[in-house]
């Protein structure tokens, strides 16, 4: 029987080609921690966007509790890393951390199987919606219609999302204005989503929402704070924008207590617990006929994707692609709007890339 026999994390930080922002926070760079699960000569491979604090508890706590169990069990090794680290606290970067080992853990039980992550999840479909992320509040028009351009045009992807909350709520008539630039360069044919980050009032979002409609926009994520569950349900009106939140459920109980409050749930793999929790959160959504989008990291996230039938798309967000572009083999295409995690790639089909990461090591 294959056990596991060593769990490492190394973490890096990839500066952004220009500053960015949304509408609550500004960064220069992004981090990421890759982790690697060896078992019988086996490499599994998962990472999160999280601060480097991750890496000691990876190799500490949570290595020591899945180190010596069956390769295969991946939900019990959960199991084991939940039950470690009670006294930690599960939300935050506890949970980002067992997030990149449970994805590690898949992946080599996937491998050890010589069979897709996706096929030992369960698959349900064979391809997937993504839709393209990015259009920084920092962006000049110029700037975001060359984006818009490259997503709609150059790859073809029928969905196309945009941060609006500028200046944390203060700037809305020039939120407005960007959406109507967004709907002129895209066509009437591209879906129009927007994010707020949490920016707004609860009565400034419900006024914006009625303004969206003016531009066909479906998708409004985060108009309020994730945390303000009443202002998230009183932004929802019949034939207004879907309202989605979710991204930053570290937990089952999160989710259950937003479900009521959202059109559409969102999950982040490398956040709520990996592929393990993921499933969970995927079928309380169900069970309220709520549909799951994806948050971000899309290469891992497609495997999970292409296994939940209460599935929306993918969030092909320009920062982790142009990372996961660099850092590893195998990556998707997100052209034409869809992916397919490819059924003859052992795992999730991906390999770390050292050499191009290794500039980037803290």
């Amino acid at each position: 029987m294959t056990t596991v026999e060593r769990v490492g994390a190394r973490a890096y930080r990839v500066p952004a080609p220009a500053p960015e922002a949304d509408g609550t926070l500004a960064w220069d760079a992004t981090t990421i921690v890759v982790v690697h699960a060896e078992a019988g000569g086996i490499r599994g491979l998962g990472w999160t966007y999280a601060d480097a604090a991750c890496v000691p508890l990876i190799e500490g706590m949570l290595a020591d509790a899945v180190r010596g169990r069956p390769v295969l069990d991946v939900p019990a090794c959960w199991a084991a890393m939940r039950h470690a680290i009670r006294n930690l606290g599960r939300p935050g970067l506890v949970s980002c951390a067992m997030s990149a080992v449970d994805i590690a853990l898949w992946d080599a039980a996937a491998r050890s199987l010589e069979l897709p992550v996706s096929r030992l999840l369960g698959r349900v479909h064979d391809e997937v919606a993504v839709y393209g992320s990015g259009g920084f509040t920092t962006l000049t028009d110029g700037e975001l219609v060359a984006q818009l351009d490259h997503w709609v045009r150059r790859q073809r992807i029928p969905r196309v999302k945009i941060k609006i909350g500028e200046s944390a709520g203060t700037r809305v008539a020039r939120d407005l204005d960007r959406v109507a630039v967004t709907r002129d360069k895209v066509g009437d044919t591209a879906e129009v989503y927007v994010d707020a980050n949490g920016a707004y009032s609860p009565g400034q979002a419900r006024r914006v929402a009625e303004r969206l409609l003016e531009w066909g926009v479906t998708w409004f994520e985060e108009p309020v704070s994730s945390d303000d569950l009443p202002g998230l349900a009183a932004t929802r009106f019949p034939g207004g924008p879907d309202i989605a939140a979710g991204e930053y459920g570290y937990d089952l109980p999160y989710f259950a207590r937003m479900l009521p409050s959202v059109d559409c749930l969102q999950v982040d793999v490398t956040r709520c617990g990996g592929y393990t929790e993921w499933q969970r959160a995927a079928a309380l959504a169900a069970a309220a006929n709520r549909d799951v989008s994806a948050h971000c990291a899309p290469n891992l996230s497609a495997h999970a994707a292409v296994a939940t039938q209460n599935f929306r798309h993918i969030e092909w967000f320009a920062d982790h692609d142009r990372i996961e572009r660099l850092f590893f083999d195998g990556c998707l295409d997100p052209a034409g709007g869809t992916v397919s995690p490819d059924l003859a790639a052992p795992g999730h089909g991906l390999a770390f890339r050292p050499e191009a990461a290794a500039e980037y090591a803290l």
